[in-house]
């Protein structure tokens, strides 16, 4: 992990296109600006975990569902051969 200090109003370049602002410092709270490309995705780390998780539990629910469906596609078919 790289380390950086950085004092009120100085930034953090990313890349080309992401810049990171310490806007605010209060006590133990830092207040961030992030600039960067519209579709590039900006989340505090437990929204994007909570994002993760729910994405992965719609996949889930997907491929269950067209588990679901190619079976009864099957059975439907074999029951059609006879």
């Amino acid at each position: 992990m790289l380390v950086l200090t950085r004092k009120l109003k100085e930034a953090i370049q990313i890349g080309d296109d992401i810049e990171v602002v310490v806007l605010a410092i209060d006590g133990e709270q830092v207040k961030l600006g992030i600039r960067a490309p519209k579709h590039i995705d900006v989340h505090r780390k437990e929204i994007y975990l909570a994002i993760q998780q729910e994405n992965n539990a719609a996949s889930l629910a997907s491929m269950t569902s067209l588990q679901q469906l190619s079976h009864q596609l099957k059975k439907g078919g074999e029951e059609n051969e006879r």
